[in-house]
């Protein structure tokens, strides 16, 4: 087990580069959207669409390997987003658990009678599968899960245990999207509830740790998840309305509560699993 001392400073670096590297561009941005600030007209398109921002926990992660660990640390880093060699059972886990919660949470909207927004990938079923693999590399997973879960999580869990660890993660995967509801362009978090978010990312972070200390630490599990969870949300829009989201939130908390009692909070993985 590291020391305090140990864990800290790695974990200082990560957030510091994690956060100052999006928000370089997302604060300037979400302060220009504002008003309170003009960004010169060769910059604009350098800040649109967010894209660079979101490699920071990427980023980070590869710095804090390559201070800490060196050449092993990188390759295990990267070893870990390629590990594809696990149980059946977690790809299944990975790839239909959310997308069931939010379609269900989307039948009980529809039963409510609420209106619900109509779906574009349905609209366009060609794009589903298409859709899938975007975001996979592009929209999230690719450049966050070698971060979360990856280097904050992992270190973490040495001190206090995966269920905590992957709360505190929660919590600051969550902040580091803030400058993302200043932004109109950014439809998903504009003028939506911050707390909201919060309290989405803290429990989704738990599912992401059980399945990541499952899988032998596989940061490719970890990101089939993530991508489960964007795609889920671009297949079903019932979490817009007000049945459909609280129904999520209640179908979410009731599988992390089954997960943490069934797998323990100290490491989210059976006594016998080689995943922790």
């Amino acid at each position: 087990m590291q020391t305090n001392r140990s864990t800290f400073a790695p974990l200082a670096l990560y957030f510091a580069v994690a956060f100052g590297w999006a928000w370089a561009f997302w604060v300037p941005e979400a302060l220009r959207e504002m008003g309170m600030i003009e960004i010169p007209e060769a910059l604009t398109a350098i800040h649109a669409g967010g894209q660079p921002a979101a490699w920071g926990p990427l980023i980070a992660a590869i710095i804090v390997a390559l201070v800490y660990q060196r050449g092993p640390g990188l390759r295990e880093l990267l070893s870990s987003i390629i590990r594809v060699r696990f149980s059946p059972w977690y790809y299944l886990v990975a790839v239909a658990l959310l997308p069931a919660i939010v379609g269900m949470a989307q039948l009980v909207a529809i039963i409510a009678g609420e209106t619900v927004p109509p779906s574009p990938a349905f609209a366009e079923p060609i794009s589903i599968p298409i859709s899938f693999i975007f975001i996979f590399f592009l929209s999230g997973p690719l450049q966050e899960e070698a971060g979360w879960r990856g280097t904050a999580t992992r270190l973490i869990q040495t001190r206090t245990g995966a269920l905590w660890a992957s709360l505190v993660t929660g919590v600051a995967w969550g902040l580091w999207h803030l400058p993302l509801f200043f932004m109109q362009r950014e439809d998903i978090y504009y003028n939506r509830p911050f707390l909201g978010l919060l309290i989405s990312t803290m429990l989704l972070s738990v599912l992401f740790t059980w399945v990541y200390n499952n899988t032998r630490k596989s940061l490719f599990a970890a990101m089939l998840i993530h991508t489960s969870w964007n795609w889920s949300n671009y297949l079903f829009t019932g979490l817009l309305t007000d049945a459909g989201g609280l129904t999520f939130m209640l179908l979410l908390t009731a599988v992390v509560i089954v997960v943490v009692v069934r797998f323990g909070p100290q490491r989210l993985t059976r006594s016998d699993s080689q995943g922790w």
